[in-house]
């Protein structure tokens, strides 16, 4: 600037005295203005706005010189990582969390799998807790009726819910050279525009409590922002909230919570029961074993252990590849007693809605320790028909009367092998005239003979 000045004065003709003294005074108001810029308070270098833009300084005749740039705002790394936004402690994860089950996962092990429902509980609707303990009451029955095969999943943050259908397992009877458990039919014993719908609890996964979090972050932007004042204190006293926020809650109330305000349709069975747990990877172990409790994917020992002794007996038998053999060994043959044992009473085993809705019929053996006192001891299924009607075939057997086998004058426990037959009811056999018009109507032609008793309205 002085350069240039000094042309344009040079440029002047002015006498020598006037350029001294006009050159003085410049000089003069130049270090002024100096002066009174060094004096001015600066900026402090935390402050993050702009400082002010510098205007130009005019020169003597009016011209304005171009203002120099702004310099940009020096930010070091640890700045540009506070100015970054953090996540909000305890804030809900994504879809996927680490260890979580999901819905794909449940269709995997359950569509359209043959599996068993272990209890062999017969209602078409069913609820189980989180444990996969039943919900309520449920009559039971063999497991021949209760193989289910699953259709349709939905996976809710509450329950599981399921929808499938019941199947019947019919015997027919294997040849010598087949194993006699694989000779089975499966048919389906659901009504038509009827599901069995099976829902299983699941324990809350709620959020970890906060205050722990908050702490860290006062300290963390504490030492972030060091220059930075500290926030006061309000004056008035906080009101206190009628519902206490999460961070002041426990893991059960908000469980609660959570349940309290699901929609009616989406809450467990047994509210009650439900647990709560910060970890999903642990709630997703809790209905892994649900489901290992309430389903089996074949006969498997678990569900072996839940049957009667005479369905043991037989797989028993089955997988040894051998005929059934009493565990008592003093059990002898008939074919080696001087006088065998044999049926005194005849019995009706019962049949049921499954069996006569589906036309299940035919023959089942059953082996059949008699002891030296006549009573049914030791029965072991030989040749199984299914659809529960074995279960009714070892309990009629277990109340008949028999007489028992004798061997040198002296009772003693041989094995009896009974052969049942099951036909198919129909109105005729069960048919009863009224006594009043009995002498009015043609007589009924001969009952048939029927293994069993079902009772009518």
């Amino acid at each position: 600037m002085s350069r240039s000045l000094f042309v344009r004065l040079s440029a002047v003709a002015l006498p020598l005295p006037v350029a001294i003294v006009f050159c003085s005074a410049l000089a003069m108001s130049l270090s002024a203005v100096a002066q009174q810029a060094a004096n001015e308070p600066q900026p402090a270098a935390t402050q993050s706005a702009p400082a002010a833009t510098p205007q130009a300084a005019p020169t003597p005749d009016g011209a304005q010189q171009p203002a120099p740039a702004p310099a940009a705002p020096a930010h070091s790394i640890d700045q540009a990582l506070v100015d970054k936004p953090l996540a909000t402690p305890g804030s809900k994860p994504g879809p996927s969390q680490a260890g979580e089950i999901t819905e794909e996962e449940v269709k995997r092990q359950l569509l359209g799998k043959p599996l068993y429902l272990r209890g062999g509980f017969l209602d078409d609707a069913l609820s189980f807790n989180e444990h996969g303990a039943l919900v309520g009451h449920s009559p039971q029955g063999s497991y021949t009726l209760n193989a289910i095969e699953i259709d349709r999943v939905r996976l809710g943050k509450h329950k599981l819910e399921l929808e499938g259908r019941r199947f019947g397992l019919h015997f027919l009877g294997a040849l010598p050279n087949e194993d006699p458990t694989k000779a089975v039919d499966r048919v389906n014993i659901t009504p038509k525009k009827k599901l069995v719908r099976i829902t299983i609890d699941r324990e809350a996964v709620v959020t970890p409590k906060k205050a722990a979090h908050r702490k860290r972050d006062k300290q963390e932007d504490k030492n972030a922002h060091p220059g930075a004042p500290a926030k006061s204190a309000p004056t008035a006293a906080p009101v206190t909230p009628a519902v206490p926020q999460p961070d002041e809650m426990s893991e059960a109330d908000q469980a609660r919570a959570q349940i309290a305000t699901a929609p009616v349709a989406e809450r467990p069975a047994d509210p009650g029961s439900v647990t709560a747990t910060t970890s999903p990877a642990h709630a997703a172990k809790v209905l892994r074993e649900a489901l290992d409790r309430i389903f089996a994917a074949g006969i498997d020992d678990r569900l072996m252990a839940a049957m009667p002794p005479f369905w043991r007996l037989y797989y028993q038998a089955a997988a040894a590849n051998t005929d059934y053999r009493p565990s008592d060994p003093t059990v002898l043959r008939q074919s080696t007693v001087d006088k065998k044992a044999k049926l005194v009473t005849t019995f009706e085993p019962e049949s049921n809605e499954f069996a006569q809705a589906h036309a299940v019929a035919g023959m089942a053996l059953y082996h059949t320790v008699i002891g030296a006192d006549g009573k049914p001891g030791e029965i072991a299924v030989g040749r199984p028909i299914g659809f529960g009607l074995d279960e009714n075939a070892v309990e009629a057997i277990r109340k008949a009367t028999f007489e028992p086998a004798v061997k040198d004058s002296r009772p003693v426990p041989v094995l009896l092998d009974l052969v049942v037959q099951f036909r198919i009811y129909s109105k005729r056999t069960a048919a009863k005239p009224d006594a009043g018009k009995a002498a009015e109507t043609k007589p009924e032609e001969p009952s048939l003979p029927g293994p069993y008793s079902v009772q009518h309205p």
